[in-house]
C-alpha cells in the first residue's frame, strides 16, 4: 500500500473511483465524484494534503481537504474539513481509510491547524476520535447541532467553553444540471434508491445542502 499526493495523471482515476464508492449510497447516483472535479480549482482547496492509495497500480482510496472557519463573536478561525473521503468498494474494511486519516492528521497538527471538522455517519467517524459538534459548543452558522456534524480537535482544548459556529467552504454548493451533464462523461450505472440514503438525509443532507 503506498499512500501518496494526488497527481494530474490520478485525476480521472480518482473520480472514477469516487463514483463508484459513493454511487447510491446517500442518494440515487451520486455527485461526489463531480465534488472532486471542481474542488482541485477552488480557492479553498488544501493542495497539500490531497491524498490517494495505490495498491498494485492502482489507486482505491482518495481524501481531499477544504479551509474552514470556526467563528466565535469576533474570533475567526482556520480549521479543516475532508471530503470526498472514499475506498473503492472492494478493499473496504481494510484499513485503508483509516491509514488515509491518521497520515493527513498528523500533517494537518504539523501545519498547526486545531480540528477537523466534518458532516458524516457517526458510526464510521468516531472510532477515529471524532465526536458530536454539541460536545465542544460547535454548531453550523444557524446555531443548530445535527447529528452527523462531528468535529476532531487536534489541539488538547483549543475549544474551550466559548460557543463556535462552523462555515464550510462554498465549494460543496452546486446546481445538481451540473453533476448531471458532468456524469454524461462516464460509464452508465442505474440509479437505485436504498436504507442508506434515508440515514443520509436525517444525520446530514438537511443542513449541508438545505434546497436537496
Amino acid at each position: 500500500m503506498i499512500i501518496r499526493l494526488e497527481t494530474k495523471k490520478d485525476y480521472k482515476r480518482v473520480e472514477d473511483l469516487t463514483r463508484e464508492a459513493f454511487w447510491n449510497l446517500y442518494v440515487p447516483g451520486c455527485d461526489e465524484h463531480y465534488l472532486c472535479h471542481i474542488l482541485r480549482d477552488h480557492k479553498d482547496f488544501i493542495n497539500e494534503l490531497d491524498y490517494v492509495v495505490e495498491i498494485d497500480g492502482n489507486i482505491v482510496a482518495s481524501i481531499m481537504y477544504t479551509q474552514s472557519y470556526l467563528f466565535c463573536n469576533d474570533e475567526k478561525v482556520p480549521i479543516l474539513s475532508f471530503g470526498p473521503l472514499c475506498v473503492h468498494p472492494k478493499y473496504q474494511r481494510k484499513g485503508i481509510g483509516t491509514a488515509l486519516i491518521e497520515k493527513t492528521k498528523l500533517l494537518a497538527i504539523n501545519m498547526g491547524i486545531p480540528a477537523i471538522i466534518i458532516y458524516g455517519d457517526p458510526h464510521n467517524y468516531c472510532k477515529h476520535g471524532f465526536k458530536n459538534g454539541i460536545d465542544y459548543k460547535v454548531s453550523n452558522m444557524d446555531g443548530e447541532y445535527p447529528l452527523g456534524l462531528l468535529v476532531l480537535e487536534l489541539q488538547q482544548g483549543f475549544f474551550g467553553n466559548k460557543q463556535w459556529k462552523i462555515q464550510q467552504s462554498d465549494a460543496f454548493i452546486f446546481e445538481q444540471k451540473k453533476v448531471e451533464e458532468f456524469d454524461k462523461g462516464f460509464k452508465e450505472k442505474e440509479k437505485k434508491y436504498q436504507y442508506s440514503q434515508v440515514l443520509f438525509r436525517i444525520l446530514i443532507r438537511a443542513y449541508l445542502k438545505p434546497d436537496s
